[in-house]
């Protein structure tokens, strides 16, 4: 005798999961003996409506008899997949069901399962062949994905075969406006994405790249930067908070030696290295990139070094520098730049800005030594940083002054008023 599989079918609503609307999703539970799965049926009801032993909506309103309708239709249509699986000789499981059920088919390859498994090998390798923050991008990534699909199309993963040009302009879409994204960061996840299909379809998995017609561009953002003024301001301010003073401290050690806060967090005695001639550098990776970025300390980064030398922090945790979290670190730097004046919303990439702008650029220092210096693989990346100072425009052309003047004095010239 042949022992058949017990297969329930029920509908219900989540309570716990309202929509905007108070509106509680309904799904469909399917039960094959111990295995259980969920599909949401793309409908929402109002709590008060729902009748659990009925499994369905109470009331003759029109939009009452549209949901039962809607419900008895998605009753039919997986008891004819359970049957259809039966007529193939195929293993009847909760999965089995929902996966013919959405198209699904038991050897096809899923975009949630390819992202994942691309994302738990590059996580083996975090450290050889990425970086953490890598992995971290890719983990957001599909974080997004997986929310994108949800509130578009109802569902928690799909074949390989449904990412289309269309999806991904979806994906494009939710990113911008329910997540409120920027432009750049949007095109940044919409790149990571690509990564993964240009895999799948190197792979044999998917026929064609829907990527393969869409362009990606990056606004060009000025994150700013300070001047040598602005600086001395905060270099010369006494700060009433020790707080206070720690994380403006923390930020001109930036702004001198061009570390990003994920690096500043890190940084050891052991990256301390003196060289032949008696020189201090900070040698390390960064943390972004892996790139080995090796930095001379001017005087003013050794005096901040020397400050929390004895730190109880900075013993504890042994890093240079105590610094707070990202998030409290910006808010402080808010309140630093109320209290010296300086009109500009400071954050701590700016220092990277100053120390590729103002630190060195400004002062003639050759982009190839500002690229190594701050870990850059190419100088291409290094031009984003360099934006040259109106002074050093200046100074420069100067140089030519007295090739073009035949040794004459130069002429007086007066802007007349309007």
């Amino acid at each position: 005798m042949v022992n058949r599989s017990k297969i329930s079918l029920s509908f219900y609503i989540k309570r716990t999961k309202l929509l905007q609307n108070g509106e509680a999703p309904i799904y469909a539970k399917i039960v094959v003996d111990k295995g259980i799965e969920e599909i949401s049926i793309a409908k929402s009801v109002n709590p008060e409506w729902w009748n659990t032993e009925k499994n369905g909506v109470i009331g003759n309103t029109k939009e009452a008899k549209e949901i039962n309708a809607h419900i008895h239709y998605v009753r039919l249509q997986i008891n004819n997949h359970i049957n259809l699986l039966r007529d193939e000789v195929q293993e009847l499981t909760a999965k089995n069901i929902k996966n013919s059920f959405l198209g699904i088919k038991t050897d096809e390859k899923t975009l949630v399962s390819v992202y994942q498994e691309h994302n738990d090998n590059v996580k083996k390798l975090v450290g050889k062949d990425f970086a953490k923050a890598t992995y971290d991008r890719y983990v957001t990534n599909l974080t997004l994905l997986k929310q994108y699909m949800n509130e578009r199309y109802k569902v928690k993963d799909v074949p390989l075969q449904k990412v289309t040009p269309d999806f991904i302009r979806g994906f494009e879409i939710f990113l911008k406006t329910t997540r409120n994204c920027s432009h750049n960061t949007s095109t940044k996840y919409l790149k990571n994405f690509k990564k993964i299909t240009s895999i799948c379809f190197g792979n044999g998995w998917i026929k064609i790249n829907p990527f393969a017609n869409i362009k990606f561009h990056l606004d060009k953002v000025d994150k700013g930067f300070l001047t040598e003024t602005e600086m001395e301001k905060i270099r010369t301010k006494k700060f009433n908070s020790d707080r206070l003073q720690q994380v403006a401290d923390v930020f001109l050690f930036g702004c001198y030696t061009g570390y990003a806060y994920s690096d500043l967090k890190r940084l050891s005695p052991e990256n301390l290295v003196t060289s032949d001639d008696g020189k201090l550098w900070i040698h390390a990776r960064r943390y972004k990139t892996d790139m080995i970025s090796h930095v001379p300390l001017l005087p003013a980064a050794k005096e901040i070094l020397a400050k929390y030398r004895f730190d109880k922090y900075c013993i504890v945790k042994n890093v240079l520098l105590p610094v707070l979290s990202n998030q409290k670190l910006n808010s402080y730097l808010k309140e630093i730049a109320d209290v010296c004046g300086i009109e500009k919303e400071i954050t701590s990439h700016m220092a990277r800005h100053t120390f590729a702008t103002t630190v060195t650029l400004n002062n003639d220092i050759p982009i190839e030594s500002v690229s190594k210096m701050l870990g850059h693989s190419s100088i291409s990346m290094t031009q984003n940083y360099a934006r040259l100072l109106d002074k050093k425009v200046g100074r420069d052309m100067d140089k030519l002054t007295d090739k073009y003047t035949n040794g004459k004095p130069p002429l007086s010239f007066e802007i007349c008023p309007n």
